[in-house]
């Protein structure tokens, strides 16, 4: 069986079942592809399954990322692909179905451990391609859930926006809103009033207590208590993007931008055989796998990195955390290496 993808940009016609690779990436974007480029420069064969869906898709420009301020995530990526073939690295397009640890014959129970010494892994993709590899690098990456207000997600990535470091200077000076999920809004509301001094927060009926009002009131944040009933689009004309938000009473209130905590999910599809432990955000905010230091897991050769760890991490900190998952998975490999071949030396010596 082979993987076939019609993607220009990537690898085809790839045989998964004649080789075993020293390192499976699950994910195309910083994370995983940095993984993969430190792995591939450590001359570790290396195989990427992107699924082509980046959480950034929607965004103009990647930003506050050192040297390449606001190119754009498209043209990131097909950098960092190019150079992953570089160093002899693979890149397929691909969704993950199945990923497993295996034995020394075949795949073994979901709850049971990989092969004792030198784990082996198995990973299904949708077209029944199959590939085998030492080690993982889940670097799958999160999705963005938005409170379900009419007319808001027409407008994600460019008049609603979540992040004040990744979209805060493009949006300075206009009349921003935000619209609350729960406390952790009332520091998101903080951020955005340091871009701008025209600031409403929509408490959409979360509570406020009177300390923070207060400080709200000094900062000269306007509170909206009444429901929102839905986001409105401005005219063609108008330039398009938002005009603002209609309130469950009729009232209007203009504003250009808004800006929203989303619920994120650790993109998990296709992985629950592995048995990576999860841990949930305060509030029900999300849920991300759970690692310890450079991405490693409770799942002996599985490593996670980017977002599918850390949700909050920008393009920047989750390739620098996929460069050193990678690292790592390239000394334990190293050390596995030397397991085997002293245990191959020691066998020859006795025979001799």
């Amino acid at each position: 069986m082979s993987v076939t993808t019609t993607d220009s940009d990537s690898d085809s016609d790839t045989d998964t079942d004649c080789e075993t690779v020293d390192a499976v990436v699950i994910g195309g974007g910083a994370a995983g592809l940095n993984g993969a480029l430190m792995l591939a420069r450590s001359r570790r064969s290396v195989t990427v399954i992107d699924s082509g869906t980046p959480r950034n898709a929607p965004a103009e420009g990647v930003h506050g990322l050192l040297g390449l301020e606001g190119v754009s995530p498209a043209e990131l990526l097909r950098r960092g692909r190019e150079e992953v073939r570089r160093y002899g690295g693979r890149v397929v397009t691909g969704e993950v179905t199945a990923a497993l640890p295996v034995g020394p014959v075949g795949p073994v129970a979901p709850a049971a451990p990989a092969a004792e010494g030198d784990p082996r892994f198995a990973v299904t993709l949708a077209d029944g391609g199959v590939l085998r590899a030492r080690r993982l690098l889940v670097a799958t990456g999160a999705r963005d859930v938005l409170p379900d207000v009419p007319g808001l997600a027409r407008h994600w990535g460019h008049g609603v926006v979540h992040c004040p470091y990744c979209h805060g200077w493009e949006v300075h000076d206009e009349p921003i809103g935000i619209l609350a999920v729960g406390p952790a809004s009332v520091h998101h509301a903080l951020l955005f009033r340091q871009l701008t001094d025209d600031l409403v927060y929509f408490t959409r009926e979360t509570d406020l207590d009177q300390d923070t009002r207060a400080r709200f009131a000094a900062r000269g944040i306007r509170v909206v208590d009444t429901p929102t009933a839905a986001i409105e689009a401005a005219e063609a004309a108008e330039g398009g993007g938002i005009a603002g938000v209609r309130l469950a009473d009729g009232r209007f209130v203009p504003r250009r931008v808004l800006a929203v905590m989303t619920t994120l999910w650790v993109r998990a599809d296709g992985l629950g055989g592995l048995n990576l432990p999860m841990r949930d955000l305060p509030g029900g905010m999300g849920r991300h796998f759970a690692t310890g230091p450079a991405g490693t897991t409770d799942v002996r050769g599985v490593w996670v990195a980017g977002n599918a760890a850390d949700l909050t991490a920008q393009v920047g900190a989750s390739a620098a955390v996929g460069a050193l998952a990678g690292a790592h998975i390239n000394a334990d490999l190293a050390g596995a290496d030397t397991d085997a071949a002293l245990a191959g030396w020691e066998q020859s010596a006795r025979a001799a």
